[in-house]
């Protein structure tokens, strides 16, 4: 599994010699008060040099650890180029790229260049509902049919079960990717909706996980008629412009325009072939039709571990992460982790069970992977530990289905060997410049 680890880290001085310069992200610094007379944060918590040389520590080494781990992978013709971000407590620990933009040439992947999400689109689905629903505009419960009349799938008594929630967990019924073939046809999904009067369910609505498309990406005509926004206008004005996303889009037109992108290869003889981005899934932002690169993964995964509560409380995010219904058998890459129990669907994100190595302790990972015009990408959140890794792919690569506990791995041996230099009780992990700093558990 770990196949690139690391063995030696190289050392905080030895760094500082060499005068390595990275490219780390962490939190701004919160403005001044507007009251003179009270101090600001800087004012009320000054960090101590040792733990600001533990947090550079911990970068610096990270930093070496994943470069070590994609330079083996690039080496070994796993992948072309790589976007990556990693979440720890309240920083963006980091955000930067590895390999290139396109393997013919010489421009390299950084953590501004930009990728197409894929199926990771659905969280973003699940965590909008989720805000809408907390404010009242919409429920779970809600009948598709309600919303979108022309919708039919299987008789009328079938139909009128079917559910926000069901659609949102791929448990409406229908067999499994259902006219996906139309979504990337581009047709549009109220023409979508009512093709569905021809296709048979393969179970009563909530009763078996079948993962579609175009049905998940209904949500998104419910999310408009609740709210009178199209989907791509309540995700810019609810959560990108809010937490800063400046280079998240939900276009073709946009994606192509901008001058930071990774294009998707395909693998040719032993190597890979750059090739064109395409239009599909723009009809369906809802289920795979959003663009970004990884500094704003790492805002977003920020974001989901409930360090942004002045635009969504933690309550209402974390109903998204709510099992509905049991992903059964072995056969998944995830369900093939270490220390893999039980996997569930939550409402636009898988939600795993995991038993740490060595340890009692079950654990928690909110993930989804993403595919979509020869592009891989794979997010998970870890609560417990207050953490979030995204890796963006612009490549198939099988490196997909093992660079979650991969990185995973990387970051706690990075933490872990620098554990006992500080007591967790003794870090503020609420203070911005120390977030980092925290433990790892």
């Amino acid at each position: 599994m770990y196949r690139y680890r690391l063995h030696i880290i190289t050392s905080i001085v030895i760094i500082a010699a060499l005068g390595l310069s990275v490219g780390f992200m962490s939190q701004e610094p919160t403005a001044p008060s507007e009251n003179n007379s009270a101090p600001d944060l800087a004012e009320k918590v000054q960090p101590n040099p040792e733990e600001e040389a533990l947090l550079v520590k911990r970068q610096q080494e990270l930093h070496i650890a994943l470069q070590a781990y994609f330079d083996q992978a690039i080496a070994s013709g796993d992948i072309v180029g790589a976007g990556v971000s990693i979440v720890k407590g309240n920083s963006i620990v980091i955000s930067e790229g590895f390999g290139k933009k396109n393997i013919r040439s010489q421009e390299a992947v950084d953590g501004q260049t930009i990728f197409r999400l894929g199926s990771l689109s659905k969280g973003f689905a699940g965590i909008l509902a989720a805000d809408i629903i907390d404010e009242g505009k919409l429920h779970w419960e809600d009948k598709v049919r309600d919303y979108i009349p022309g919708f039919q799938l299987g008789d009328r008594q079938n139909t009128d079960k079917i559910t926000l929630a069901n659609i949102l967990s791929h448990t409406a019924g229908a067999p499994y990717h259902s006219y996906t073939n139309l979504i990337e046809a581009g047709l549009p999904l109220t023409d979508i909706a009512t093709r569905f009067k021809e296709v048979n369910p393969i179970s009563k609505p909530g009763a078996m996980y079948s993962y579609q498309n175009a049905l998940f990406a209904l949500s998104s005509e419910m999310i408009h008629k609740a709210t009178g926004e199209d989907i791509t206008m309540s995700l810019e004005n609810r959560f990108f412009n809010p937490l800063e996303m400046c280079s998240t889009s939900m276009d073709h037109e946009t994606l192509v325009n901008a001058g930071n992108v990774a294009l998707p290869h395909t693998r040719w003889r032993n190597s890979w072939r750059p090739r064109p981005l395409n239009d599909h899934y723009y009809n369906a932002i809802a289920a795979g039709g959003i663009s970004a690169n990884a500094a704003d993964m790492g805002k977003w995964m920020k974001f989901l571990l409930g360090h942004n509560p002045d635009i969504m409380n933690k309550s209402a995010l974390e109903e998204a992460f709510t099992p509905f219904i049991e992903i059964k058998g072995s056969r998944k890459y995830y369900q093939r982790w270490p220390g893999h129990v039980s996997s569930f669907y939550g409402y636009g994100w898988r939600i795993h069970k995991f038993i740490e190595n060595n340890t009692a302790q079950e654990k928690t990972i909110w993930h989804h992977g993403g595919s979509v015009n020869n592009y891989r990408n794979e997010i998970a959140i870890y609560p417990e530990s207050d953490m979030g890794i995204c890796v963006l792919l612009n490549s198939n690569s099988k490196l997909a289905k093992t660079v979650v506990p991969d990185v995973y791995n990387i970051v706690k041996e990075v933490y872990q060997q620098t554990e006992s230099q500080v007591s967790y009780n003794e870090v503020s992990i609420d203070a911005e410049p120390l977030a980092a700093s925290a433990s790892f558990h």
